[in-house]
């Protein structure tokens, strides 16, 4: 990294920071209570443009790279804030921006880009498929001027929350098909405009995450809102995958700097048999290991957005990112709590929402298993093993 970026991306880093200290603790136990939106950071987040920080300036965005966009997931997180609230308009632009027309940028990234419209719902998984995209079942069907789309999605977040969402679905039966990977189709989706035709169905969860059950009844999408060609969309959002594991990575990485560091601010000042509890290797030691591991991730998450940004293949290094960041963060998440005892339990300490938040990344958006699968049979060559 050269000297001048070091430094843009410290001055990223403060400015966010500056901007989540009008965010305090608070504020986001007060969320996790009422399980509300945090719709006043956001604003926020939007008036500052760190939600078009991937939009071409020729757009109105800030026409930066994934690399700046992880720095500013991971400042939230480490700010004690949850940005799995706003994180989707970042990586769908992976794949609005790679694949998607002139016509299409034009229309709609420059109101993305002014906070006119959200594009934060990104409709993939199904409940029978689950992480078997191939096998997902909506259907796109063409008639004339339009698709109509009719199925069911689940854990599509932020539904509520977006005037825009991002769909795949089927446009050729899945029996007709040699390669599984095609026939599916990539679709900008008005959610106002679909109006009756779609059904929401909100999803109570463990953390405040505002996920929901979506149902397409016979959803009528202009053939304009098609993202580039018809069957080729399981390859579009291939790129949204990977700047997605990136960037949950970064997520990660902030929340384990944030246990870390209340970690070891609590072991320094705890006295307990006349001494600080940080004093004690059983105390000490797991800290220590905890931010080892946390450091070994970031590196890696750093190496997958340079990747990414450079348009290299990432496949692999932004898998590792995402495996390697949830881990390190649920082991500082454990941590954290063991340090602080009775008190990790107590709300006011914040460490038992973000322990919460924290155990998503091992699952979503991918499972962690599924990352290991991946990287023994596309990196390791070996055997299928599902």
């Amino acid at each position: 990294m050269t000297l001048e970026r070091a430094e843009s991306h410290a001055l990223l880093q403060e400015s966010v920071r500056e901007l989540c200290r009008r965010f305090p603790p608070e504020y986001w136990r007060g969320l996790d209570r009422t399980r509300s939106y945090p719709e006043e950071f956001v604003r926020a987040l939007t008036e500052h443009g760190y939600l078009a920080v991937l939009i071409p300036e020729e757009y109105g965005g800030a026409g930066l790279g994934l690399t700046e966009a992880s720095i500013i997931l991971e400042e939230i997180n480490r700010s004690g804030g949850n940005a799995t609230a706003c994180h989707a308009q970042m990586y769908t632009m992976g794949a609005l921006l790679r694949y998607g027309s002139a016509e299409q940028k034009a229309r709609y990234l420059p109101v993305i880009a002014r906070g006119e419209l959200r594009l934060q719902a990104f409709a993939v998984t199904e409940p029978q498929a689950g992480s078997e995209t191939t096998r997902i079942s909506t259907m796109a069907v063409r008639r004339g001027d339009r698709y109509v789309v009719r199925g069911q999605k689940t854990f599509t977040s932020r539904v509520k929350q977006s005037d825009l969402m991002m769909l795949l679905a089927r446009t050729t039966p899945y029996d007709e098909l040699v390669d599984k990977t095609e026939g599916l189709s990539l679709f900008l989706v008005d959610i106002h405009a679909a109006g009756d035709h779609l059904h929401v169905e909100p999803i109570e969860t463990m953390i405040n995450h505002h996920t929901s059950q979506v149902f397409f009844d016979d959803v009528a999408v202009p053939v304009e809102n098609l993202i580039g060609e018809e069957g080729k969309g399981f390859r579009y959002i291939i790129d949204g995958w990977n700047a997605e594991r990136i960037l949950v990575a970064a997520e990660a990485i902030g929340d384990g700097r944030w246990f870390i560091e209340r970690a070891a601010a609590y072991a320094r000042d705890r006295i307990v048999f006349g001494r600080p509890i940080g004093a004690n290797q059983g105390v000490q030691f797991p800290i220590a290991e905890a931010y080892a591991h946390l450091e070994a991730a970031d590196l890696v998450r750093f190496d997958a957005a340079r990747r990414f940004d450079a348009g290299e293949p990432c496949g692999a290094q932004a898998n590792m990112a995402k495996y390697l960041a949830s881990e390190a963060a649920w082991k500082a998440a454990d941590v954290c709590l063991t340090t602080h005892g009775g008190f990790g339990f107590a709300v006011d300490y914040d460490v038992e929402r973000k322990f919460r938040e924290t155990r998503l990344f091992k699952t979503a958006p991918v499972s962690n298993n599924l990352v290991l699968a991946y990287l023994g049979q596309h990196v390791l060559g070996l055997p299928r093993s599902y």
